[in-house]
């Protein structure tokens, strides 16, 4: 089994910047790949981020130039730092996790972010 923790989210402004983290417990991210959804009030989740077991990054167009993931370290955490926030980001960060080839089956609880114009 494996359980992901969320943390880092919080109010903030337009233009502000937050770094979420993402502990996973029961096994090693570097075992799979881990990504970050978003969902806004309302709407679907969407990927945002991921990063493979080998350390290559996507990520969705709109977040491209101000967020990065980063992480699978020693304390298996991946970080999400996203920069210059706007409104449109207000939501639910959730982490997840696919072992290899299989779809994404592991999922945090989320963190709200709210971003105040």
């Amino acid at each position: 089994q494996v359980h992901l923790v969320e943390s880092g989210g919080g109010l903030v402004q337009a233009g502000g910047s937050l770094r979420l983290s993402c502990l996973g417990a029961g096994k090693s991210f570097s075992r799979g790949a881990v990504g970050w959804f978003h969902q806004a009030p309302g709407k679907q989740r969407e990927l945002v981020a991921s990063m493979g077991s080998a350390g290559a990054t996507n990520y969705a167009d709109s977040v491209k130039g101000r967020f990065t993931i980063s992480g699978v370290n020693a304390d298996n955490t991946v970080y999400l730092q996203m920069n210059n926030l706007q409104p449109a980001a207000t939501g639910i960060f959730y982490c997840t996790f696919r072992i290899l080839c299989s779809m994404y089956a592991y999922w945090g609880q989320g963190t709200q972010v709210p971003v105040s114009s």
